[in-house]
């Protein structure tokens, strides 16, 4: 049998042909999204048994669809879930009411996300993160949530990124931006109320509670490993270029999982390195592309040994000032 083939070391050009075949396409969009409402679904009916097993089985299929509909958001706002622009419009509001994150903000912030991934304070999704002198409290939640897989970060992440009116404002002072913001999270509000309403806060709490609380715990690790404790720039103010998307693989994490988790529940998510040097390829055709990245890690190794160091030290350290090589 022949060696395989080793992988080259740098990615292949986004002319390539390899690249460039593998683009959007509304059956496999329709797919993932068939697979994320029978998720939900599932769910849902298994919740509502009286069976506490069956409640518990329940809660955690409504996790993993937690986790699929936040995959698909992000397919969506990248136009790669269908190859039709109105179908992922369409599929971003539905997995936004799931994901608990505004579709609006979502693309938005996304996207400066990707303009000035490898800069730390510039990024708007990094930037709580540049090191800085840590208060008692805050030191102590932090590590505390990290370790018992309190889901803090998921809750902040959302809170300050897409949640934050003010926040959004400063960063995209265009009127057009700043009413789609306010119209869309006015819109999400006004879905929960009614459920809450209609549904009761007690039956809400027994169909979806634990099962966003794993949701939310499952996403603090797979979001974290993307570009946290990696060496990142700071511009400190001043005027920087950004780095360009062939050039961002260093400042980014990849995790191997199963190609069936890979795919079908994490869309290709966890393709990250490949993801930010190819933004317009489906995510689960990522790993056709012939290049393996640097950075690429094994996935359930690597989150033990992400969840042996202290929050304090993963967040706001990186290999070079820690020492460490996760």
């Amino acid at each position: 049998m022949a060696p395989p083939k080793a992988s080259p070391a740098r990615p292949p050009s986004a002319r390539d042909a390899a690249v460039t075949d593998l683009r959007p396409r509304d059956a496999e969009g329709a797919l993932h999204t068939f697979v994320a409402v029978s998720l939900t679904a599932a769910g849902i009916a298994l919740s509502s048994r009286a069976s506490w097993a069956a409640w518990f089985v329940g809660q955690i299929v409504f996790a993993v669809s937690f986790v699929k509909w936040f995959s698909l958001l992000h397919e969506a706002g990248h136009h790669t879930l269908f190859a039709t622009r109105g179908l992922n419009t369409l599929a971003g509001h539905l997995a936004s009411v799931i994901s608990v994150l505004p579709y609006a903000s979502w693309k938005a912030i996304h996207r400066m996300h990707h303009k000035w991934t490898g800069f730390q304070d510039k990024d708007p999704t990094t930037s709580s993160l540049v090191p800085r002198p840590l208060g008692t409290f805050e030191r102590a939640a932090i590590n505390i949530a990290w370790r018992a897989w309190l889901p803090l970060f998921s809750f902040l992440y959302r809170a300050q990124s897409f949640w934050h009116l003010p926040r959004l404002f400063r960063l995209f002072p265009e009127a057009r931006a700043r009413r789609a913001f306010v119209v869309n999270a006015l819109a999400l509000l006004a879905i929960y109320a009614a459920a809450f309403v209609f549904v009761g806060p007690a039956a809400l709490l027994r169909l979806f509670g634990l099962g966003l609380f794993l949701g939310f715990a499952w996403m603090d690790v797979i979001m974290l490993s993307q570009h946290t404790h990696i060496p990142l720039e700071l511009s400190h103010g001043a005027d920087v270029t950004p780095i360009p998307a062939p050039e961002q693989a260093p400042y980014t994490r990849s995790l191997r999982f199963s190609g069936f988790l890979s795919t079908f529940v994490l869309t290709g998510f966890d393709a990250h390195e490949l993801h930010h040097v190819f933004p317009f390829v489906p995510g689960p055709r990522l790993r056709e592309i012939p290049w393996t990245p640097p950075n690429e890690a094994p996935a359930w190794a690597w989150i033990r040994a992400a969840k042996a160091v202290p929050a304090e030290v993963f967040l706001f350290k990186n290999r070079s000032t820690s020492g460490l090589s996760i």
